[in-house]
């Protein structure tokens, strides 16, 4: 077994890994204080849920980047279907997508923790470049990963503003 690289001590990850984790934080207290009812309730005419917005997150974001691109794990976990990773069954206790999410945020920062910023992502998809996209390194997934959960975290605040009237400020 190999030893992983020592984190770098570059002054851009320290920022970036605690804007990544303030956006986090930030999609979890959206989502505090909120119903079954309204965790499930689509507000937007293109018919996401809180519950379906946090699903994505977590396998669409966490779960493909850091598990899959950057670790090399297998894609097993992904659902099958148009926009099946939105998707969060009646049945299912929003507890455990909450608790599926917090995972998937550990498992990442414990794969971010391992290795340096310039280390290259372990598998690369060749839709990326077909649609301009390039993540050479880590330090471009975290980015990406933080550019998502930001505009994820507005999506938030405006639903939360419509579902309740609570107001959040981003700064």
């Amino acid at each position: 077994m190999t030893t992983p690289p020592a984190p770098d001590h570059q002054p851009d990850r320290e920022l970036l890994l605690s804007r990544l984790t303030g956006r986090r934080r930030h999609v979890l207290d959206q989502l505090e204080g909120l119903d079954d009812g309204q965790l499930r309730r689509p507000v937007l005419p293109s018919g996401w849920s809180c519950l379906g917005l946090l699903r994505h997150l977590t396998l669409s974001d966490e779960r493909y980047w850091f598990e899959v691109v950057v670790a090399g794990g297998p894609l097993d976990f992904f659902p099958d279907g148009e926009n099946a990773d939105w998707s969060v069954a009646p049945d299912e206790p929003a507890e455990q997508v909450l608790a599926a999410y917090r995972a998937a945020v550990e498992r990442s920062d414990a794969i971010i923790a391992a290795r340096r910023l310039d280390t290259p992502p372990a598998v690369t998809e060749p839709w990326w470049a077909e649609a301009g996209l390039a993540f050479p390194d880590l330090r471009s997934v975290v980015m990406h990963v933080l550019v998502e959960t930001a505009t994820h975290a507005g999506h938030l605040d405006a639903v939360r503003e419509l579902i309740d009237g609570r107001q959040h400020i981003v700064l």
